[in-house]
């Protein structure tokens, strides 16, 4: 037997006083089984021990809320007797070990999240991050996780509707994979995971446990370092084909009164789905281990409780149901069977061979995992760049170009065409777009949904950052003519230990929960993933947002292609030029400085309610926020996609062309409309500033009658990059 003591749990990555601590709980020293629960119970994954100090300052409720954080998902109403389930997380380090499976089981286990509620997934998005184009990496990361995702979204037959990547030499020791899943339920047929009723049975389906992913929660509380690929066993195989016959199975008992409580085996496995339903509940579980359904001789209670094998789900029944739920199981062919039950103990019990292995008072388990208020430095603020700082292109079209070509402003197309974004057959709004918008099946209404994060803004202030991310998303959701519902978030940082980032991680939740307020869109969900960093080399900071917004008719949208010629452009929100930060400073004069545009919660208010007006009135013919790259790069994407030219004249404002053209500022979206007078004085009347700056037509993108360039020379090098790069050798 493996003897436990302090050298012991510093390999599972415990502190000396969290040690400590779990002595005086235990009353004893623990068992090796023990252990593994308080390591990986108390790993920064799974108990957010850095993180949640600043986490409980988020807004959390809303009219239209009915669960918010703390499930396996967030849950809001969209009417008709239906809710939205949906939360983001990371399958970082997996992903970066073994890209394929690190990825596609990130996608598995977000759906399990979802319909572990009760909800079908409709909807799969993604957040991408990868290193430079010329780190010998970066390529197999890019054709794996894309290949992963797709995978594993297209064997279960959910559409992958949208998302992002980008690039960026700061990734390059440590990518980042953030899976989003989005699913429907009724409202009033939720699923919890609290468990209840001291003798009911605790049942085990799905696939069969194995040695996979053992310590995978643990590992993802560490940083990287030369040796990161000896970690590979710690990553989980999936098999898609199962997760579809699980969600069957699932939905099938779900339409039944037979389940008390629910919880999917994650992160931590079996070892966090006993514990979360026990402490929940209040209650204890007693299991015999015997009886988890194995695939592999001699498993110990150890590597039973800390398996992250996929596809398996913990559910308490009520009592005298079992042969009814085994029966829906077996005919899906999976694996069902009784493992324990629940007592009245207030702990939790772990037989083997009729030898008790672990038992554990869940409360303090749970209750007295570490809470740290880590010490954090405020990161130095930066100067503004000036436009009389920046040089003027001699051809601005031709600075436009390069950067539509670069690898952070091309067509992702390479990726999402890999994707099955149509299956099911309700997908209104395909990847390309600002949101992506999905039918609520059997309705003429959709939900839009997209993810957003401007990592260069969170690290030059980041408080600032996290307010536009959380802004960005909300645009694009009101873009396509949606109304923004709710948020979840993924906070990808490197090591919480080192007072610089944990200060990026204060500056950009406060800015989230800033923005969150005064938008009207809390945070249901979300996910904490830290230690992304190899050799004391971190992420740029990356709080993804998931935005959710509801479509009250499909027939009062908008789309980023110009929809007709001879349309007028209005430009809504104010232009100073800002190119602090800025795609085209980084891209074209490859400098990276500058502080990065402000942003005005109440203009962005004030500004996307009117333009989400216009776009449901039928004013608005099209609709793009204006965001990386400026209002250049939004006229551009709207030409580009419709194959219409356009004619842009610049106001005398004594900004100068190229900061007007390419700067950052906020709060912007371009319209086009057949009636601009009107559009105008509604935005007068609404104190929303708003000016015609062209119209459509031709082949061409035309500026100031002197600068011009082929809508088609435009679209093909914002098309080439990606597949010329991933064919290379």
């Amino acid at each position: 037997m493996t003897e436990v003591n302090q050298a012991t749990a510093a390999e599972h990555g415990l502190s000396a006083s969290e040690y400590d601590t779990m002595l005086s709980i235990m009353g004893r020293a623990p068992t090796i089984t023990e252990l593994g629960i308080f390591s990986v119970m108390w790993s920064e994954h799974c108990s957010y021990k850095s993180s949640r100090k600043w986490l409980k300052t988020l807004p959390t409720k809303g009219p239209q809320v009915i669960c918010g954080p703390g499930e396996n998902a967030g849950v809001v109403d969209i009417g008709d007797g239906l809710a939205a389930v949906f939360k983001i997380e990371s399958h970082n380090h997996p992903s970066f070990i073994e890209p394929y499976q690190g990825a596609a089981t990130g996608v598995g286990g977000i759906m399990r999240d979802v319909f572990t509620m009760g909800a079908r997934p409709v909807a799969n998005m993604n957040a991408l991050r990868f290193g430079s184009p010329d780190h010998p990496k970066t390529r197999h990361l890019v054709s794996g996780v894309v290949a992963g995702i797709g995978g594993y979204g297209n064997c279960i037959g959910v559409p992958t509707v949208g998302g992002e990547a980008n690039f960026d030499p700061a990734y390059n020791g440590n990518i980042l994979v953030n899976a989003m899943t989005v699913g429907i339920a009724k409202a009033d047929k939720i699923f919890y995971s609290a468990a209840a009723g001291p003798g009911n049975p605790v049942v085990y389906v799905g696939s069969k446990t194995g040695r996979d992913g053992i310590h995978g929660a643990t590992m993802a509380s560490a940083e990287f370092d030369d040796d990161s690929e000896e970690k590979r066993p710690t990553v989980q195989v999936g098999d898609p084909f199962t997760e579809k016959l699980l969600l069957e199975a699932c939905l099938e008992l779900m339409a039944t009164d037979a389940i008390v409580a629910i919880q999917d085996m994650g992160a931590a496995g079996l070892t966090s789905s006993t514990v979360e339903m026990a402490d929940k509940g209040g209650v204890g579980v007693e299991l015999n281990l015997e009886k988890t359904p194995v695939r592999e001789e001699g498993m110990t209670p150890y590597e039973i409780m800390l398996s992250e094998s996929q596809e398996r789900m913990l559910m308490v029944l009520k009592p005298g149901r079992e042969e009814e739920a085994r029966a829906i199981f077996e005919k899906w062919e999976l694996d069902f069977a009784v493992i324990g039950r629940v007592t009245d103990s207030g702990r939790v019990m772990l037989k083997m061979k009729n030898e008790t292995v672990a038992d554990i008072p869940v409360a303090p388990l749970v209750d007295a995992a570490p809470i740290y208020d880590r010490p954090w430095e405020p990161t130095p603020t930066r100067a503004p760049v000036m436009a009389s700082q920046s040089a003027e292109p001699e051809n601005p079209l031709d600075a436009l170009k390069q950067l539509l070509a670069s690898p952070n402003h091309c067509s992702r197309r390479w990726i999402w065409e890999q994707y099955d974004h149509m299956v099911m057959a309700d997908t209104a709004q395909r990847p390309g777009g600002d949101a992506a918008i999905v039918r609520i099946h059997g309705s003429e209404r959709g939900l839009a949904i997209t993810t957003d994060c401007t990592p260069r803004y969170c690290y030059a202030e980041p408080e600032t950052g996290g307010k536009q991310a959380v802004a960005e998303a909300w645009r694009n959701l009101i873009a396509v003519g949606a109304t923004p519902l709710a948020l979840t978030n993924n906070l990808n940082f490197g090591s919480p230990e080192r007072a610089p980032i944990m200060g990026q991680f204060v500056g950009c939740v406060s800015g989230i929960g800033a923005a969150a307020a005064a938008l009207d869109f809390p945070v249901v969900s979300g996910n904490v993933s830290f230690y992304n960093e190899t050799s004391g080399e971190a992420i740029l900071p990356t709080p993804v947002i998931g935005g959710l917004g509801l479509v009250d008719d499909l027939a009062q949208t908008a789309r980023v292609a110009f929809a007709e010629q001879d349309q007028a452009i209005v430009l809504i929100g104010t232009t100073a030029g800002w190119l602090g930060a800025s795609s085209y400073l980084q891209e074209i004069e490859e400098r990276r400085e500058g502080a990065p545009p402000p942003v005005d919660l109440v203009v962005e208010k004030a500004n996307g309610s009117f333009v989400r007006e216009q776009i449901i009135g039928g004013a608005a013919s099209s609709c793009h926020d204006v965001s990386d790259g400026g209002l250049i790069v939004a006229i551009a994407e709207m030409a580009m996609a419709s194959g219409i030219g356009a004619a842009i004249e610049a106001p005398e404002t004594g900004i100068p062309l190229h900061a007007w053209l390419f700067g950052e500022d906020q709060a912007r979206y371009v319209l086009t409309t057949a009636d601009p007078a009107a559009m105008l004085e509604a935005a007068e009347m609404c104190g929303v500033k708003a000016s015609v700056i062209g119209q459509t037509g031709g082949e061409s993108l035309t500026v100031g009658g002197i600068h011009t360039i082929s809508v088609n020379e435009l679209r093909g090098a914002h098309e080439a990059w990606l597949p010329e790069y991933m064919a290379a050798p």
